[in-house]
């Protein structure tokens, strides 16, 4: 390997295989061909990056058409996947190329105006723009701990396990009932289903293969569904089970609550995890002890402003606000400079303005703010963000947080 910089391009369509290949090779994972056969039918290789170093694929990249829910609205987001860069060209700048790269293609081409990925390693994406802008939350705990409040209603209705293609319809027509609303939550068609409830046995981790509930009211209806799995352990002093929660929504408090009694209720089960969860997931506020739910939070989705005018203007504020940004951007300069924010519940628009500036701040500030979820009052006391003008941080704070904690329950 002598090439110091390397061909960046896209891959024609029967190089996916020999991309897709690499980049499992740089995560130090295994190559399975029923992983590629899946993966096939979701890849954009039109979206697609491959930097070659002669004929050796050394670092790759990608982006899935999604949809994801923001406050008040539901935008089209590139969502940036299958970056990688192998060991041998590491510190060339390489990645840096790839991500101004696309970037720039999405501006260029009027694109995308809102960008998001999943980190491998958080302190990588900051640096191109990149905000938390959708934390997560694992939470564990012990069954035994976990009874309900009094008054928690678990309705009349029923928990039935269903087999996948039985419950994959009710399962996505609750999703879809759900995601107008869901801060963080992607489109979810027929190939990312599939995905969702792909289960070969290297991913179960000792675990059994998935399993799923719905919730069933009197009159058939469902309400709820979940899926799991069950890992099996015995210690000398009887059973000790873990169920690992994977997905679950509800259209009903009464669906929700029945669905997470039965799952901690199960025979020979004593812990419970769930490794994707929102940081107000509704278990803790269910259960009489919430010391029982112990809750780790870690960085989610990462979002990306492109566009700054487009990306403001897509979505809707809490309060009304008429606010001039002074936004830095040294990945994207077409968004650097003083931008008018006028917004509302109602609508938005942002434009270009030579008008003094309320707020200084940069576009990573923007991406994490974006979703309703890290406020802006709180990166201000981080020292990220600067009042100009007295009492802008509170109004902006206000306008751009929103009544749900943002959280994406799925990776891509």
């Amino acid at each position: 390997m002598t090439t110091t910089n390397p061909l960046l391009r896209a891959p024609a369509a029967e190089e996916f295989p020999a991309m897709w290949r690499s980049m499992v090779d740089t995560f130090s994972e295994s190559a399975h061909d029923a992983d590629l056969t899946l993966e096939t039918t979701l890849a954009e290789p039109e979206r697609c990056l491959i930097a070659l170093d002669g004929d050796d694929i050394v670092a790759t990249a990608g982006i899935f058409t999604r949809d994801l829910t923001v406050p008040g609205a539901i935008v089209p987001i590139a969502g940036v996947t299958y970056v990688t860069v192998a060991p041998t060209h590491r510190r060339r700048g390489v990645l840096t190329e790839i991500m101004v790269r696309q970037l720039t293609e999405l501006h260029e081409q009027d694109g995308e105006a809102v960008a998001a990925l999943w980190a491998s390693e958080a302190g990588i994406y900051q640096r191109f723009g990149y905000g938390n802008a959708a934390p997560r939350a694992s939470i564990s705990g012990s069954t035994r701990e976990t009874a309900f409040r009094r008054e928690v209603d678990l309705g009349t209705g029923r928990v039935r396990r269903l087999g996948e293609d039985k419950v994959r319809p009710h399962a996505q027509a609750v999703y879809d009932a759900l995601r107008p609303a869901a801060v963080g939550w992607l489109d979810r068609p027929d190939k990312w289903w599939a995905r969702r409830h792909y289960d070969p046995e290297h991913y179960r981790e000792g675990f059994t293969e998935q399993r799923y509930l719905a919730h069933e009211e009197r009159d058939g209806q469902v309400t709820g569904w979940a899926s799991y799995r069950v890992k099996g352990e015995f210690e000398r002093t009887g059973p000790n089970g873990l169920v690992a929660l994977l997905d679950i929504g509800a259209t009903t408090p009464q669906a929700q609550a029945a669905l997470w009694r039965f799952l901690l209720d199960q025979d020979l089960v004593r812990r419970f995890r769930r490794r994707m969860s929102g940081p107000d997931d509704s278990l803790q506020h269910l259960v009489l002890n919430p010391r029982a739910v112990e809750t780790e939070i870690s960085d989610g989705l990462w979002v990306r402003l492109v566009d700054v005018d487009r990306a403001l203007a897509a979505r809707r504020y809490s309060a009304e606000i008429d606010i001039v940004l002074d936004v830095s951007d040294d990945v994207c300069p077409w968004n650097a400079g003083r931008w008018r924010l006028t917004a509302g519940p109602d609508g938005a628009e942002c434009a270009a303005t030579t008008d003094p500036a309320d707020l200084q701040l940069t576009s990573t500030e923007l991406g994490a703010a974006y979703l309703g979820g890290p406020s802006l009052a709180a990166l201000a006391l981080a020292g990220r963000v600067r009042e100009l003008t007295t009492g802008a941080l509170h109004t902006a704070a206000t306008a751009f947080g929103w009544h749900t904690a943002p959280w994406c329950p799925e990776v891509f």
